[in-house]
């Protein structure tokens, strides 16, 4: 792998395949950055995805040697990333350019969205069961609905930042 200056920011680069790897500071500097961004559309033409019938690869973290876990970058874009939550992310060839398309369109605010709003969701089945609980009639333990406590931390976080 040799490293590659995007902007302010340096990463690594597989000179066969064009993937590359990405620490985790930095990677969350490409997302929150507009210049990182802007460095990554220009110098970084998209490349076609692989087809949908490409063979999955699970990695292993360039850092520490542990299998990475494959996500759906922003659980909406559609960009299946690999990452060791501590130490940084794979991404292959034209990946990067589709996240930073994705963040650019609006995608991560679209996504926190959705997130609020199936908090929201959840909030709401948890009074229904807490409700059906106090209620003499109603029996909580029928309801199906469990609220995990960090849920209702975050619920609780939201709700103060409204």
């Amino acid at each position: 792998m040799r490293e590659v200056r995007l902007a302010d920011t340096t990463l690594l680069e597989c000179e066969r395949c064009h993937g590359m790897w990405i620490d985790a500071v930095t990677f969350e500097h490409i997302c929150a950055s507009r210049e990182a961004q802007a460095a990554v559309l220009h110098q970084r033409p998209p490349t076609d995805r692989p087809s949908a019938s490409a063979e999955v690869h699970y990695r292993k973290c360039v850092a520490c040697g542990k299998m990475m876990n494959r996500l759906n970058f922003g659980r909406q874009s559609g960009t299946i990333v690999d990452l060791c939550r501590g130490h940084g992310t794979y991404l292959d060839a034209g990946e990067l350019h589709r996240i930073v398309s994705f963040i650019e369109g609006g995608g991560l605010d679209r996504a926190r969205q959705h997130q609020i709003e199936e908090l929201r969701e959840e909030e709401r089945r948890l009074r229904i069961a807490q409700s059906a609980r106090e209620s003499p009639s109603g029996d909580w333990r029928d309801s199906g609905s469990f609220i995990h406590p960090e849920i209702i931390a975050l619920l609780d976080q939201l709700r103060r930042q409204s």
